[in-house]
């Protein structure tokens, strides 16, 4: 999705966010495909900022000539040759699964090519947990950074899929570090009416945050976005809850919803938009071959500090010997 085409002093947000993963070592990741002016220049800028170690999959050729035609020099950087899209997809699934790459992301090819490659059956990269997209936006006039999801990946999804789309969010906002993670489960009013699917919803993923199902924030639900992130719309509707005023998850009834509420952020208020896609081995950069070199910046800013996060979890587990976990 489009993001604003400036980083001017009203994105103090946006820019500690690059900051944030600047300060931690680049990110291995595997450039799936990357054939064309736009995903060639957002890789080697981002490289350029530290953000990632790039190692770029698909034609030599053709990323050669994406090079020349960018303008840019990328013989400092490891090809890995395929012959196509969707071999690149299948070599790229396998660096991760060698340790060679800890994130990946996506160049001039289809999103379902790729994905297809990460939840293959055999040879994939998915996990038990629901792979899932989250969009940080960061609002000019809004004090914290939004995480929307799921605005890209999941159409319809389930009970069980949000449930997992939350956890996706949970764990990205903790790799944030953001000081307080509240979580709004979004719909078009704030009671539980049997007539609106996405309330029954809202109110039994609640339940499952109470008996432990779902941990690491608050959630409360349903709300309608205004009583979400306004404390003041919060106030006259007599709306007495933690997360009420001051989400900053908001989890949407489906994709539809998310994408226009994230598309209307982006376009309507000038907002930067970041994307990133959890739920599998490592983080997926899955930007719109329309994006701007930005939007692809911001989101391998993401990619590092989900990265770093998982290094983190990954380290405290390992049991010294004779002892428990550190």
């Amino acid at each position: 999705m489009q993001a604003s085409q400036t980083d001017g002093p009203k994105h103090e947000k946006y820019r500690a966010l690059i900051a944030q993963a600047q300060a931690l070592p680049p990110v291995a990741t595997a450039i799936v495909h990357p054939c064309d002016q736009v995903s060639i220049e957002g890789a080697v800028e981002s490289a350029e900022l530290k953000l990632i170690d790039p190692v770029f999959v698909g034609p030599t050729d053709k990323i050669a000539d994406a090079a020349r035609r960018a303008g840019l020099d990328i013989s400092g950087y490891t090809v890995v040759d395929v012959p196509h899209s969707h071999a690149a997809a299948a070599r790229a699934v396998q660096l991760v699964r060698e340790g060679r790459a800890e994130a990946v992301m996506k160049g001039s090819l289809h999103t379902d090519e790729l994905m297809g490659a990460v939840v293959a059956h055999d040879g994939g990269i998915r996990t038990e947990r629901r792979i899932s997209h989250c969009f940080v936006m960061d609002v000019p006039g809004h004090p914290v950074p939004l995480i929307v999801t799921d605005a890209a990946v999941n159409i319809a999804p389930s009970l069980e899929d949000k449930a997992d789309i939350i956890r996706n969010a949970i764990d990205l906002a903790r790799a944030l570090k953001l000081p307080g993670i509240w979580v709004a489960i979004l719909s078009a009013m704030e009671t539980v009416n049997s007539k609106v699917p996405s309330t029954i919803e809202a109110a039994a993923l609640c339940k499952m945050a109470d008996r432990g199902q779902i941990e690491g924030a608050l959630l409360d639900g349903p709300f309608a976005l205004d009583n979400a992130i306004n404390a003041d719309a919060a106030a006259i509707k007599h709306i007495v809850s933690p997360v009420a005023g001051r989400a900053n998850v908001l989890v949407v009834p489906d994709l539809e919803a998310g994408n226009m509420l994230a598309k209307s952020l982006s376009f309507l208020a000038g907002a930067d938009a970041a994307g990133i896609v959890l739920g599998a081995r490592v983080p997926i950069i899955l930007t719109s071959r329309a994006d701007s070199v930005l939007a692809r910046r911001a989101s391998c800013a993401l990619a590092g500090l989900v990265a770093h996060a998982r290094r983190e979890a990954a380290a405290a587990s390992i049991k010294p010997e004779g002892g428990a976990a550190r």
